[in-house]
């Protein structure tokens, strides 16, 4: 749905410079616009690479298997369904360990694995288990401790303090966080009720 979304963005964007006669000016914006991604992609690709790696380095280590044997209790609780020693414990402690520290696209990769799992644990396979479900809240809620791809953003984009937003983001971030999980939980709750 979203291609057919940005397919008419464009074709209506061309037909309007066409009729305005300003195809000059929007083949001038297009090529700037084109020059701005791949100087913004640029400069994010040192972030990335460099918490990519340590997060890694951190699951090559064990540290990663550390940090889940101590989040697990509070996995366990948060995300019903799932077993002591799931290797989803493991998966949803890199993917929130990622998102605290702002790393959305780094995430990502740990959040798929983690679904994978839970997907394996789900007795329905027609349907998303609760704990699914509280995976796409966390991870849609994901408390930011550190923006560092917003912070990199606004870098790149030459703002004087790229890191003020650190403290609103933080909170924010914790209040949708609470929301999110108790909602969930909340709606889990009355479902496992009827």
């Amino acid at each position: 749905m979203i291609n057919y979304l940005w397919a008419f963005m464009i074709v209506a964007a061309f037909i309007i410079a066409v009729i305005n006669g300003k195809t000059a000016e929007l083949s001038e914006a297009a090529l700037i616009s084109v020059k701005d991604a791949a100087l913004m992609c640029l400069s994010l690709i040192g972030a990335y690479s460099l918490w990519l790696g340590i997060l890694n380095i951190a699951k090559k280590s064990g540290l990663t298997e550390k940090m889940a044997k101590a989040l697990s209790r509070i996995i366990r609780y948060v995300f019903s369904g799932i077993r002591e020693g799931s290797r989803a414990i493991s998966y949803i402690a890199l993917n929130i360990s990622a998102n605290i520290l702002g790393m959305g696209n780094a995430a990502t990769p740990f959040g798929l694995k983690a679904m994978q799992e839970l997907q394996a644990l789900n007795p329905d396979k027609s349907k998303a288990s609760d704990a699914m479900c509280m995976l796409l809240v966390v991870n849609s809620t994901s408390i930011q401790l550190l923006p560092l791809t917003v912070i990199a953003l606004r870098s790149a984009a030459g703002a004087k303090n790229p890191a003020d937003i650190v403290i609103t983001t933080f909170l924010a971030t914790i209040v949708a966080s609470i929301t999110g999980i108790a909602s969930a939980k909340i709606l889990e709750k009355r479902k496992n009720k009827q």
